[in-house]
């Protein structure tokens, strides 16, 4: 992030240009602290202030953007991430406040269990609507992966609370009594409710492939929940086939380790991303990877910058 020297450097430059000489321009600010922060006194506040603004010289560095943003910079119209907050730690926050207890559930810490379904109303409220509400933030100043994996994992939320939720008869359908409840028992619930949980660790492959391009703890996050997902999904299975204590006692303890370490790594990325929106004068590493995977825009103009 630019110091306020900087900014005061910039500034004082742009007075060096003549009237015939323009300022090139130069890409917009994305998140400056700087700006209208540090006045010279020797120099007119208003005039200060415009040539600050003017001069467009300082933006947000990749490595600081791919922690914000948990995405790779790109270009987008209009000022939209200097007018609207950053959306990512909202969606963070309904991640991790629904993942963190169901992993403790999981485990069976204190005597817990039930599969998580105690907290229907954190998958309600924060995993869904605060994942989708964090989606809609992504797509509005135009950060596409952010956008869809929040959007995806606020639906599974959504989901798996409608799958316990009586109403939507998930389970009651595949009951052959007058309790619902009796339906979670069966074979056909279980084995199909676990090709869902499935196809969750087929796009969450998809989506650790694409995060090599921001940090090493955002991949983290998703290389976890690939064998959590899996183990998950061999739990109902071994469930369907009777094998109720290998699923509980092994699988879904398993499970809940391997998303506990996920919750680990949300909570250190969340509390990053909150360090560098506020400019702290101390920020925590997340092992940026943008140096190690270039882009292809990136590529070809180094390809054409060594033709010419």
């Amino acid at each position: 992030m630019a110091t306020h020297t900087d900014t005061y450097r910039a500034a004082q430059n742009n007075t060096n240009l003549t009237a015939g000489s323009p300022p090139s321009p130069e890409p917009p600010l994305e998140k400056d602290f700087s700006n209208g922060y540090h006045l010279d006194h020797n120099m007119d506040t208003e005039n200060a202030l415009r040539k600050i603004r003017t001069t467009g010289s300082l933006s947000i560095s990749p490595e600081l953007f791919e922690k914000i943003y948990l995405s790779p910079q790109n270009k987008v119209a209009g000022d939209l991430r200097k007018t609207f907050g950053n959306p990512t730690p909202l969606a963070l926050v309904g991640f991790l406040l629904s993942l963190s207890p169901l992993s403790c559930i999981l485990m069976g810490w204190r005597g817990s269990g039930g599969s998580g379904a105690s907290d229907i109303g954190a998958y309600l409220f924060f995993g869904g609507l605060l994942m989708i509400l964090g989606s809609l933030g992504e797509w509005v100043i135009g950060n596409t992966f952010p956008f869809v994996v929040f959007g995806s994992f606020g639906a599974f939320w959504l989901t798996f609370a409608a799958t316990l939720q009586p109403f939507y008869n998930a389970y009651g359908a595949y009951s052959t009594t007058a309790n619902p409840a009796d339906g979670l028992t069966t074979v056909g619930f279980n084995a199909s409710f676990a090709f869902f949980l499935v196809f969750m660790g087929v796009l969450v492959t998809i989506y650790m492939i694409c995060a090599l391009r921001t940090n090493v703890v955002f991949v983290m996050i998703f290389a976890t929940l690939i064998p959590a997902f899996a183990c998950l999904a061999g739990a109902y299975w071994n469930l369907a086939l009777g094998n109720s204590q290998y699923a509980v006692d092994t699988l879904l303890v398993v499970a809940g380790a391997l998303t506990f370490v996920t919750d680990m790594c949300g909570w250190w990325i969340f509390f990053a991303i909150l360090l560098a929106s506020l400019d702290f004068p101390f920020q925590l590493p997340v092992g940026d990877l943008s140096h190690i995977i270039k882009g292809a825009s990136e590529k070809a103009k180094a390809k054409e910058e060594y033709g010419a």
